[in-house]
This record gives C-alpha cells, structure tokens and sequence, in this order.
C-alpha cells in the first residue's frame, strides 16, 4: 500500500510540474496503458478489467480531443477531431462486442501518435539545447 502512495504522489508531482506539451505525452502513455489494459481484459474475459481500462482510455481520449487548440491550426484539429472520433468509436465497439482487435487498432494509433509526439518533443528539446548553451556563455562572459 505504501508503495502505491508514494507512486501516486510521484506522478501527481509529476503532472502538476509538467509543461503543457509534457502533459500531452502523459496522456497519450496512459491512454496507450489503460487500453492494453482493457484489450488484455477481453481476451481473459475479464470484463471488470475490460471495463476499467477502457473507460479510463476513452476518458483520456476525450480529454485529448477537448483540449485542443483550434486557434493554432483549425485544419490540424479537425482532422485530429476525426481521429479521436474514430477512436472514440472502436473503443466503445470494442467494448460492446467484446472485440479486442478492435481495441488493437485504436492501441495501434494511439502508440503512433504518442511516438510521433515523444520524436517532435526530443526534436524541440534539441533545437533548444543550443539556444540554451548560447544564453550561458553570454552569462559566463558578462560575470568575467
């Protein structure tokens, strides 16, 4: 019990100090977590665990596509909408029908978006890392 606390604690910390595009990663790993969760559930016949792990998924996909940005880039939102739409969907099929292909191939999705986000994330951090390199110099000849 008092290992499942302090997780707990550590990633409540950990998403209340995460910037916003940090956050996005977070809820596409849980999102990836809890639909293995509830694909694994079917396939034992555990439909309490089925359960549990898809609605936690479909709530995380509903967070996703609520909070996203039209003003930043409306045609990226729509198609997104579409995806999370389609997504939306096959979980509650899948679920319905008891069909763990079905929460595969939102799995399958979810796995993709969340690699590509992690890629632009390390590429960012990158583009950064000089910047934040050039402010220190400056820092360091300006002491001198």
């Amino acid at each position: 019990m008092a290992e499942n606390t302090s997780a707990q604690a550590y990633l409540r910390t950990k998403v209340l100090t995460a910037p916003p595009e940090q956050l996005r990663l977070l809820l596409l790993e849980g999102a990836v977590k809890f639909a293995r969760q509830g694909a694994d559930g079917l396939r034992r016949r555990d439909f309490e665990a089925s359960y549990n792990g898809l609605s936690q998924c479909r709530n995380i996909v509903v967070e996703l596509l609520t909070t996203m940005r039209p003003d930043v880039d409306p045609d990226l939102c729509d198609r997104m909408r579409g995806l999370y739409t389609f997504m939306m969907g096959e979980l509650i099929k899948g679920s319905l029908e008891k069909d763990a292909d079905r929460v595969d191939s939102v799995i399958k999705l979810l796995e993709y978006e969340r690699d590509t986000w992690a890629l632009l994330l390390r590429k960012l951090a990158d583009e950064r890392m000089p910047e934040a390199q050039g402010a220190s110099r400056a820092a360091i000849s300006v002491e001198a």
